[in-house]
């Protein structure tokens, strides 16, 4: 077993090589002057089970095409199978058709994927369960869920917790949550005007003196996170603290989270957001390494993946 690390998440990378107690194979990847990417592996792999990691965050298009160009890279050197390991999958929320004109860009990258050259893929909360229907080949999906309770019960010692869902869609993550510190729920009502906007239409659910944890898969701009905590206050909420997988933080996200109402933002590192967040004191950065070498390690061995969340 070898790990191939991509330069999308450098710091996750190492971080699960050492988990591992392994080095990462060596590799050189670059790119041209006009942004080509190239990559070369300066090891012998033939034989070998080779896991490379790499999240296809900002930049989306340039992390992805790396990814496939590892991918044939370790194939072409030999390697008796490849699992792609992808704790952010980009184009996740393009899982169907929201318009009668519109692509499916989710089937479409894991269609790139499995062409490429992967036997499995490795993710870490999907944005929908159906996306690892897209593959023809086995896909493991990780929850955060187990990781983000036992952080509630060990750092946030409140009385009166409520787990909230963002939108309909987030329930059954909420849910899971919730039966892991027993309390209830609440789900907020929304719908978007546009892609990336949001308006709070209603709560369901009693959140009056309540400490809320609102818990979703993805924060991008930020946008709908911190008028859903708005919201909550207006309904006599205390604290509310959120609980998010993946941290696009895209444009002014970290702005409006240090300006809004939020408690706290605790985030996983899925997303290399080191830079964007190093003046914050709102957001909190728990790391996934342990769990997803944990998960590689069974794959590596053929024991059971799904017993890591029970």
């Amino acid at each position: 077993m070898k790990v191939l690390a991509g330069t999308s998440n450098s710091k996750l990378c190492k971080d699960i090589a050492s988990q591992l107690k392994l080095k990462l194979v060596n590799s050189n990847i670059k790119r041209f002057a006009d942004g080509e990417v190239y990559v070369e592996i300066n090891e012998n792999i033939r034989g070998n089970s080779i896991f490379v990691i790499q999240s296809t965050s900002n930049p989306a298009n340039d992390n992805l095409m790396e990814l496939l160009i590892c991918i044939d890279a370790l194939r072409r050197s030999s390697a008796k199978n490849i699992t792609a390991v992808i704790p952010y999958f980009g184009y996740a929320r393009q899982d169907r058709k929201v318009a009668p004109r519109t692509a499916i860009s989710a089937k479409l990258v894991s269609n790139l994927i499995t062409n490429a050259g992967a036997n499995r893929i490795l993710s870490v909360d999907l944005h929908a369960g159906q996306i690892q229907g897209f593959f023809d080949i086995p896909v493991d999906n990780l929850f955060s869920t187990p990781i983000f309770a036992r952080h509630i019960k060990k750092k946030i010692k409140l009385n009166n917790l409520i787990c909230v869902a963002p939108d309909v869609g987030g329930v059954e993550r909420t849910r899971a949550l919730s039966r892991r510190i027993n309390s209830s729920i609440a789900i907020i009502d929304k719908r978007r005007p546009a892609p990336g906007k949001s308006e709070v239409m209603n709560i369901v659910g009693s959140v009056k003196n309540k400490n809320c944890i609102i818990v979703d898969d993805i924060i991008d701009s930020g946008g709908t996170i911190v008028n859903a905590v708005y919201a909550l206050k207006n309904k006599g909420a205390k604290d509310v603290y959120v609980y998010i997988t993946h941290a696009v933080l895209s444009g002014e996200a970290v702005k409006k989270i240090e300006k809004s109402q939020i408690k706290k933002l605790i985030t996983t590192d899925t997303i290399d957001n080191t830079k964007k967040i190093k003046n914050s004191k709102k957001i909190e950065i728990i790391s996934l390494a342990p769990m997803i070498s944990e998960a590689i390690k069974r794959i590596a061995n053929s024991t059971s993946v799904s017993s890591l969340f029970k």
